[in-house]
């Protein structure tokens, strides 16, 4: 996973609230939390490069076939945590967006999932939509 300070094709960047709830028996943020804030940060992303109902409307949605999460230090209820995520690869049926997850300049944890688009008509996988294709083949020229 590529942590590099340059801008990164559809990268965001937002504010993840430590709720009191959020926090295990150990006095940390519970593991499964890492998993909702990287969902935050792609419907985020989504929401500014390529709208949920925007897909859906054309029959189509995003679908996670794998979630890997490095944790680098525990993050507890005092903390401020920061997301960034980013696409790193598409391909012609699969996109991996990459996440880190900071607290005051520190990586705390490194996230990587794997996606793909199903027609929502047979919930098969689709190639890549055509508006994404073009955005990174731009991004990468």
């Amino acid at each position: 996973m590529d942590t590099t300070a340059q801008k990164q094709l559809f990268e965001v960047e937002i504010h993840l609230p430590v709720r009191t709830y959020d926090i295990d028996f150990a006095g940390v943020v519970n593991n499964i939390v890492y998993v909702r804030w990287l969902e935050d940060l792609r419907l985020e992303m989504l929401a500014r490069h390529f709208p949920l109902d925007e897909q859906l409307k054309n029959g189509i949605a995003p679908v996670i076939v794998q979630t890997k999460i490095d944790y680098k230090q525990p993050i507890k209820i005092s903390d401020v945590p920061t997301g960034k995520m980013w696409i790193e690869i598409m391909e012609s049926l699969r996109w991996t967006v990459n996440a880190v997850i900071s607290v005051n300049g520190k990586v705390a944890a490194l996230g990587e999932q794997v996606g793909i688009f199903v027609d929502l008509q047979n919930n098969k996988p689709i190639r890549m939509p055509e508006r994404l294709k073009q955005k990174y083949q731009e991004f990468v020229a």
